[in-house]
């Protein structure tokens, strides 16, 4: 047996280098020790005496490299003052002899600091050499069987081709192989075992079954449901993302791109429908719906999640810890947190229940590239239009006059007063407003002006001087409409062409502002930080009797989430007396591209599409600031802070324009030292049951260090560089290894020892996840409808399982309903109501990044097999099938045996199955109930469980 103090020792020395023993490792020596014994009081979140063991350069206060008799370090921790000796004893017990002198000898040979060694960019190693170098079908051998080698531990035997194909096929499809395709292969390895092998691999990889089964695990880590979580939970209508990581996955599309779509796909150039709807990923937010709250608290709580995601999913670093203290145990700061959501925090959502902005992804794939062309143009045309309309309003400042003699009114008892401030009249709203308020200026207008052909209404916060850092409630100018009033009282409607605002793509149209009918127009859309304008331009030029008065009037119908007034707060207002306004903008040349738009809109709408949340950047003028939370509330701002990232990853390209796509090309790039690490150790661990990291969510210092440091560096290297950032080529690899291929039978000598075969001494065997647990008893009873794509399935569940708080609806397939047998990846995900079956099994609710599934074997389980809806319909349908293939017996059950467990049943196995049958013949009506029995024994061997 292994002994467990070698292994242990291998353990260690494996993660670093194997020093000379006058050489201190600092990463595998002393920052444990400062890890466990200093940083609780001098790390990330405590200073205790200005002191840090986070950064040397902190550190250096109290080390003096070179002369540990002059540190204060040494110092504190052998004193035998029980008040200055470090650790104080209320803190632990103090560090031993053998501890002290590692410490004097670190410092003496100049206190080396290194960074975590995930921080270190992965270098390609040189495949070991091994004794048993036939045994090695690929690198990923040599670096297993050399520490095996080292343990004179013999890897496992090779499994048998059905148990190969078994394990092979659901961990590239989801669903176990055929009675059919078991057989064809067993016949095809007869002949040539490498080539048969290679093949069948291949052939794996081009099912679409490689895309749902690798879809649920990134669905995982990007927390995709179809409901929106918090209180009401309702619906979100966001399956095409779904579908979109599903094709991408079977397209192998390269992870770089899928990564830099992902989360800037609509900063690409001219994207398509595809890059903008990939963008839906950073939208699977929490958003909540109930009323009364506080939309901007919801909106920044989804961006600080956005930022938490990207460093789990994409680094495996527990980044969310420094939104309130920088972190406790890796060189990341405080502010640092703030500079990263700079980036998501210019983006145009908000915590709303219309989720805008929105994308019409069309039902059809074949409308795809027509639709992604309209789009194109149509936001082309729609930029030309504004661009030209706004430099034509806003073009001499000295065609306007200010409006700076007017008196305010409104209704609903709203109290509103006229006052000058920075220079304006202006209008200003006092306490409490009310959806539906109207207000009303009274503007004398002289003598010096003769005529008048539009108005620019300015709308600002209440406080500009706060607004712009902590945003207030917009406004929706719901009706705008003008009045001139002649000196004896006569009143004439003015008649309003035009209304331009002052971005080109609002969320909500100001022209609506015109239409008396309806609540949309030109806006702040929720929230105001900065002064917003609108130029309302007449139709014809209104002539200026003298002694005149403009009356302006709008309204405010608009409320948000059921107590917010979208109401204008604070204005003035100017007007222009250029006669040549009104023709400037209804030239021909505009004429036609509106004429144009209009057309290319039409032909858009007969598209028939799902509206997509997707994300999307508001305009510069616009762009919001970000400041550092102090205590990570984001009530108590600090400092104003600008996109950057760590500085331990070390900075973006000096021209880079620090968006979200310098961002995701530095994410993908070779000086990040993390993703293609995380993402190979997120396949690996799906193969084998655990990483090469077991910490998937943490590959800090905190975090385990890799069992094969050597092995994860390789595979990060080669998936990055040589395998073009392959996950096909990458599993493929994997799966046609020699470790894969070894018998997954336990090894009693070496068990105890490695219970969780981190030395990969024999093949992979662990529970199913939940997915492929239901998704297998479909399959192998003939019931799976394995179709792709479309809207989310409602399957059977439970009585009184369904009790939403909104009125979100379960429609049951039914029995005839081929949506009833879907794959599990295209079930109804609710957060708040998980489906049964899924979280019994340990699916995650998905209402947060979920790195990694931890797996837990209950009796709730064996009650869901044995009496849920749908696997009570694949035993039935099972039965079926057994007896539809075979004359005897012995045929029906072996082919039910095969089906379920992909082999052939042994003499004692079968004979255990035809006492089981001749049993339930005595006690059942007939062969096809006692057949069932057997069927419903078979869904629940312990055997199919386990891949």
């Amino acid at each position: 047996m292994l002994d467990r103090r070698i292994f242990t020792t291998f353990c260690a020395i494996a993660f670093g280098s194997i020093c000379h023993a006058s050489n201190v490792d600092f990463g595998r020596e002393i920052r444990p020790l400062l890890n466990e014994h200093c940083v609780a009081c001098h790390g990330g979140v405590k200073k205790a005496a200005d002191i840090s063991f986070i950064h040397r350069d902190e550190a250096l206060s109290v080390i003096e490299p070179g002369e540990p008799e002059f540190s204060l370090l040494i110092e504190r921790i052998i004193t035998t003052d029980p008040d200055s000796i470090m650790p104080p004893p209320e803190h632990g017990h103090p560090l031993t002899s053998e501890q002290i002198k590692l410490f004097e000898r670190w410092i003496a040979e100049g206190a080396n600091w290194q960074q975590p060694w995930s921080y270190e960019k992965p270098i390609a190693p040189a495949t070991p050499a091994v004794e048993k170098a036939d045994w090695c079908d690929s690198p990923i051998d040599n670096f297993v069987l050399q520490r095996l080698e080292q343990l004179s531990i013999a890897p496992a035997p090779d499994a048998s081709p059905a148990e190969w194909l078994r394990r092979a096929t659901l961990d590239l499809t989801g669903i176990p192989p055929t009675p059919a395709q078991h057989e064809a292969f067993l016949a095809s390895v007869s002949s040539d075992s490498k080539a048969a092998y290679a093949e069948k691999v291949d052939e794996l990889l081009k099912s679409p079954g490689f895309g749902h089964r690798w879809a649920s695990v990134w669905l995982d880590q990007i927390r995709y449901a179809d409901s929106r979580g918090l209180g009401l939970d309702g619906r979100r209508e966001i399956w095409k993302y779904r579908d979109w990581v599903i094709k991408s996955l079977n397209n192998d599309m390269p992870f770089d791109e899928f990564t830099i779509k992902q989360i800037a796909g609509d900063l690409l150039l001219n994207p398509t429908i595809d890059d903008r709807l990939a963008t839906a990923a950073t939208r699977l937010t929490q958003t909540n719906e109930e009323g009364g709250t506080d939309d901007e608290e919801f909106r920044i709580a989804a961006v600080l999640d956005r930022v938490s995601t990207v460093w789990q999913t994409w680094q495996g670093i527990t980044f969310g810890c420094v939104q309130c203290h920088s972190h406790p145990y890796d060189p990341i700061n405080h502010d640092e947190f703030y500079k990263f959501a700079a980036f998501f925090n210019n983006s145009v959502d908000c915590d709303l229940n219309e989720e805008y902005p929105l994308l019409s992804v069309p039902l059809d794939d074949k409308d795809l590239a027509r639709a992604g062309e309209l789009d194109n143009q149509i936001a082309k045309l729609k930029e030309s239009i504004w661009q030209s309309e706004h430099a034509i309003v806003s073009g001499d400042e000295s065609d306007w006059w200010p409006l700076d003699k007017f008196t305010s009114a409104a209704n609903l008892q709203t109290q509103v007063k006229t006052e000058v401030r920075d220079g304006h009249t202006e209008f200003a709203t006092l306490d409490t407003l009310s959806a539906g308020t109207v207000i009303t200026i009274d503007a004398t207008l002289g003598d010096q002006h003769q005529s008048m052909s539009a108005i620019r209404t300015t709308f600002l916060p209440r406080n500009p001087e706060t607004a712009k850092a902590d945003s207030e409630w917009g406004f929706m100018v719901s009706h705008f409409e003008a009045t001139l009033i002649a000196a004896d009282g006569t009143r004439s409607a003015i008649e309003l062409a035009r209304v331009i605002g002052d971005e080109p793509h609002p969320l909500k149209d100001p022209e609506q502002s015109l239409n008396a009918k309806n609540n949309d127009g030109f806006s702040a859309y929720s929230r105001i930080h900065h002064a917003r304008a609108a130029t309302f331009v007449f139709k014809t030029p209104v002539e200026l009797p003298a002694g005149s008065h403009l009356e302006l009037k709008w309204s405010n119908k608009a409320q948000m989430l059921g107590a917010f007034p979208l109401v204008t707060r604070r204005g003035y207002f100017d007007a222009s007396g250029n006669p040549d306004l009104i023709e400037q903008l209804a030239n021909d040349e505009l004429a036609s591209l509106r004429k144009d738009l209009k057309r290319l809109a039409d032909e858009r709408r007969t598209i028939k599409s799902s509206r997509t949340p997707v994300m999307a950047e508001r305009p510069e003028n616009l762009k919001r600031p970000t400041h550092v939370f102090i205590r990570g509330l984001f009530l108590t701002k600090g400092e104003e802070v600008t996109p950057e990232i760590p500085v331990a990853f070390g900075q973006l390209p000096a021209d880079a324009t620090k968006d979200r796509l310098a961002l995701a090309k530095w994410l993908v790039s070779p000086e990040n030292p993390l993703t293609s690490r995380v993402a190979v150790n997120r396949v690996w661990a799906r193969m084998f049951g655990i990483g090469l990291v077991a910490t998937e969510e943490d590959f800090g210092t905190s975090g385990e260090a890799p069992s094969h440091p050597q092995l994860l560096d390789y595979l990060a290297t080669e998936f990055s560089t040589h395998q073009g950032f392959s996950m096909k080529k990458l599993i493929r690899s994997i799966v046609l290894s020699h470790t894969y291929r070894q018998t997954a039978a336990i090894r009693p000598e070496i068990q105890a020892d490695d219970p969780d075969n981190r030395l990969m001494a024999r093949g992979p065997r662990f529970r199913m996840p939940a997915e492929m647990v239901r998704d297998q008893a479909l399959a192998a009873s003939g019931l799976l409808t394995d179709s792709f794509g479309g809207k989310p399935v409602f399957p059977p569940i439970p009585d009184g399982v369904w009790k939403p708080f909104s009125g979100d609806k379960w429609d049951t397939a039914g029995p005839d309903d081929p949506n009833r047998y879907r794959r599990s990846i295209y079930t109804y995900t609710k957060r708040s109501i998980p489906y049964p079956m899924m979280s019994t099994f340990d699916a995650p609710s998905r209402e947060f990044c979920n790195p990694r599934r931890l797996r837990s074997n209950t009796p709730l389980q064996a009650l869901i097999t044995l009496n849920d809806v749908t696997f009570v319909e694949c035993t039935e349908a099972l039965a079926k099938q057994m007896e539809a293939h075979g004359k005897t017996i012995d045929e029906k059950l072996s082919y039910g045996f095969l089906a379920m467990t992909s082999r052939e049943p042994d003499t004692s196995e079968l004979a255990s199955l035809e006492k089981l049958f001749l049993q339930s013949m005595k006690e059942e009506s007939s062969p096809a109930e006692a057949m069932t029995d057997v069927a419903s024994v078979l869904m629940n061997l312990d055997e199919i469980m386990s891949k």
